[in-house]
């Protein structure tokens, strides 16, 4: 054998230990999700889920160091990385989940080259697929069907075992699951009835739910999408919610939302098998709902540059206010928004790169209760520099260069944050007819409640830093001034004691770093008259202090407060409000 292949077969043994390696660590971490269901430790489940994030860098970190050991002089040889690349295909080429393989493939070439943009000759790029990019064909649901009723039906799938505790009532549940199931199946105009129910085999765990996800059938091939949700209370487990809508389904698997943690043996099965109950979605959004992030960048890379081969666009900056520390810009037909950190943040900014970062890294790592944008982090990738705007290409060059290089006809971007799309709310509530301006600026405020019950204060609550999905829900996407409710002192304003001190331009009393007044919000946000008095009238109490000091208290405590993604009309029990009395005080 020649010394290069010797190497190269090597090189493929220490990536393949160090991707089992974490395939071991990752299939332990989602496996502890049933039990921390079935026993209410919530709170230790939102730590797995974070452990679960920091593992595939710090493993990809691992690796890079042991081939720079054992290769030598030949670390970052191209030639030797393109034999690498050929016995790696060889040595999954039947392996069900391939396409992670690969992805775990160029995470360490990329770390060894820091390749800018596409080298198709040491990575897998896929950009027209050779094959089918879900992966192999495998079953992923078992199907329910020849029951004599609906309810039995509904019943044989509560109690198959996949739910890991006892039903508080489970002839109860099931008959309240199927009279919902019917009446929906009538809504959406279905004849006949329903006559099979597909549901896949693992349950999607997050924050104090378990997910069922699947389908209903009929017998003329006609389907509904099923999502039924089943949460832990104190007296046993009991289904919730079912969802039947694709809009409904869509949210519940929102890039707004913490990933599941699901055992997927067979990935790009389950994506094929969602995606038919969700055909808008990207294929990046499935891959990240289900836990494997770092290959839903692969998908959202080969879409951008598959978008790229088959238009002619450019990019230019992005509708809405001018950020003080990013540069927002897009193509007009892509679904994204690219955004670099500035040089410099003009005042009253006083914020720094290295927090603007590890903000964008507390998002990625929180619950974001359906109100904050994932944002996927890129780096190293390269375009024409016709692609772009004059008046964007000037200020990229002047105002992010520690971000943006332009050499030659080429723009390389070194960081970038890529995000969903979302129309900016100022500009919405301005256009807005009357009714759907006060539904935005509602549902604005239940954002706000949302992210504070998730442990999370916006710290900039202007409007401009919200946004509306295609959903019409709120979302909020500026972070450079976000930060965690237990870090903040929330405090009433002080009564003023003389007319000098109460017509005062600035504060007469101390201003710490971290006081928040809360009464002072309702000032800044540039709200019509009646929209102001809409917002009040729901939302009062997010302007006193209290609000925001019980919700402090019950964070510090150890309270999990779920966000669920579903309105009232979506529960089966009307009593409780999704999420209220469902959390767990749990120090485990």
């Amino acid at each position: 054998m020649k010394p290069v292949d010797r190497a190269a077969r090597d090189g493929v043994a220490t990536i393949l230990q160090g991707f089992e390696r974490y395939r071991r660590a990752y299939r332990a971490v989602t496996r502890r999700a049933a039990r921390r269901f079935a026993r209410r430790e919530f709170l230790a489940g939102r730590r797995d889920a974070a452990e679960r994030l920091v593992l595939y860098r710090r493993v990809v970190d691992r690796i890079v160091r042991d081939l720079d050991a054992q290769l030598g002089d030949l670390f970052d040889d191209p030639a030797l990385w393109r034999r690498m690349k050929a016995v790696f295909t060889e040595a999954i080429e039947e392996w069900t989940y391939e396409q992670l393989a690969e992805t775990f493939f160029n995470s360490v070439t990329r770390r060894v080259f820091g390749t800018v943009g596409i080298d198709a000759t040491i990575e897998f790029v896929d950009l027209e697929p050779r094959r089918d990019r879900y992966g192999a064909a495998k079953r992923v649901y078992s199907t329910f069907e020849g029951f004599a009723s609906l309810a039995g039906g509904v019943r044989s799938v509560l109690s198959d075992g996949r739910i890991p505790a006892p039903f508080r009532d489970l002839d109860d549940d099931a008959a309240r699951v199927a009279r919902r199931m019917a009446r929906e199946w009538r809504r959406h105009g279905l004849k006949g009835p329903i006559e099979a129910v597909d549901v896949v085999d693992a349950v999607f765990y997050r924050g104090t739910g378990a997910y069922l996800a699947g389908r209903l059938r009929g017998a003329d091939g006609a389907t509904l999408p099923l999502v039924m949700v089943v949460l832990h209370g104190d007296g046993g487990v009991e289904v919730d919610a079912v969802l039947t809508s694709e809009d409904e389904v869509s949210v519940v698997f929102s890039y707004t939302r913490a990933h599941f943690r699901v055992s997927a043996p067979h990935p790009g099965e389950m994506v094929r098998f969602l995606r038919a109950l969700m055909p808008r979605k990207p294929i990046a959004d499935l891959y990240m709902a289900i836990g494997h992030p770092k290959h839903g960048k692969t998908e959202l890379f080969r879409d951008l540059y598959g978008h790229l081969s088959r238009s002619m666009e450019r990019f230019e900056h992005a509708p809405g206010a001018t950020g003080m520390v990013m540069i927002v810009f897009a193509l007009r037909s892509f679904p994204y928004v690219f955004k670099v950190i500035r040089d410099r943040f003009a005042p009253p900014k006083a914020t720094t790169r290295r927090e603007v970062e590890e903000r964008y890294r507390l998002v990625f790592e929180h619950d974001r209760a359906g109100r904050l944008i994932e944002a996927q982090e890129f780096e190293h990738l390269s375009f024409d520099a016709w692609r772009f705007d004059e008046a964007l290409l000037d200020e990229l060059r002047t105002e992010a260069s520690h971000c943006v290089s332009i050499e030659g006809d080429k723009v390389q971007v070194h960081h970038v944050y890529v995000e969903r799309k979302v129309a900016p709310l100022d500009l919405y509530v301005r256009s807005a007819v009357p009714d759907d301006a006060r539904r935005a600026v509602l549902d604005y405020g239940q954002a706000i409640r949302d992210l504070a019950r998730t442990n999370v204060f916006p710290g900039d609550l202007l409007l401009k830093n919200f946004g509306l999905t295609r959903h019409g829900r709120v979302t909020f996407y500026d972070y450079d001034e976000l930060c965690l409710v237990t870090e903040c002192r929330f405090r009433d304003l002080p009564a003023a004691r003389t007319g000098e001190e109460e017509t005062a331009a600035e504060p007469w009393f101390h201003v710490g770093d971290r006081d928040v007044f809360p009464e002072e919000f309702l000032y800044f946000l540039g709200l019509k008259k009646d929209l102001r008095e809409a917002f009040v009238a729901a939302h009062a109490e997010i302007l006193t202090a209290e609000f925001w000091r019980d919700l402090k208290r019950r964070h510090e405590a150890g309270e999990v407060l779920d966000v669920f993604p579903y309105p009232s009309s979506s529960r089966l029990r009307g009593d409780v409000p999704p999420g209220e009395g469902r959390g767990n005080p749990d120090s485990r």
